[in-house]
């Protein structure tokens, strides 16, 4: 324990206090000896950098216990499935750092279930790096993660049901192939068109409904 804490730069005493917090796991023991590993060394570095950037002990210790109950990153990516996407690898700090204030367990806990985030020993993964940095911006733009997620569930609705109609329309013209190589730019052409315009629409009804101003100063 001593040597643990003096890698992390931490007195023993805060290490023994996190132990017994349920902060850290215990260690491998053999016999009369304590073995700790790079996992507490991370864990200890991790709540270090959280309670830097305003987290309490209390809320560290709900986020380990939300992921630690979350999905692993071959749940969620599985084993050979094609993919455009980037995953991201996160430190918690890191992630805190990208949702500044929004890192509570609710919302960690609706992000994994989405399968937005999962997690690998002592990292995080973030399933898409477009959509992580797209998220973040609109929480910096002010909209609470919470209702970023409660829309990301409905367009995971929408997509799904878009999906569907695109490999029905082209199944079966890709010959042996299991996707038709046209399948993916067809679809995002005619999704991005389509909502482009939808957009159009909605604004201008926003606009036409928009009460006349007075023209007097």
């Amino acid at each position: 324990m001593e040597e643990l804490a003096g890698e992390a730069g931490i007195p023993v005493r805060t290490v023994r206090f996190y132990r017994e917090r349920g902060l850290i796991s215990p260690p491998r023991r053999e016999g009369r000896i304590a073995w700790y590993d790079d996992h507490h060394l991370a864990r200890l570095r991790t709540i270090t950098g959280l309670l830097e950037r305003g987290h309490t002990l209390t809320g560290i210790a709900d986020l380990a216990r939300t992921f630690e109950s979350g999905r692993d990153v071959a749940e969620v990516l599985g084993l050979g499935e094609p993919t455009e996407e980037t995953p991201v690898r996160l430190t918690p700090e890191q992630l805190a750092d990208y949702f500044e204030g929004e890192t509570t367990p609710d919302n960690l806990a609706a992000a994994l279930e989405l399968g937005y985030l999962a997690t690998d020993g002592d990292e995080i993964v973030h399933i898409s790096r477009r959509l992580l940095e797209v998220s973040s911006q609109l929480v910096r733009e002010g909209v609470p993660l919470a209702t970023v997620l409660a829309a990301g569930r409905r367009v995971r609705e929408h997509a799904d049901a878009l999906a569907e109609l695109f490999v029905g329309v082209l199944e079966g013209q890709g010959g042996d192939e299991t996707e038709p190589p046209q399948l993916r730019p067809l679809a995002r052409a005619v999704v991005d068109a389509e909502l482009s315009m939808a957009l159009d629409r909605r604004l201008r009804r926003e606009s036409t409904d928009e009460p006349p101003r007075d023209p007097t100063p």
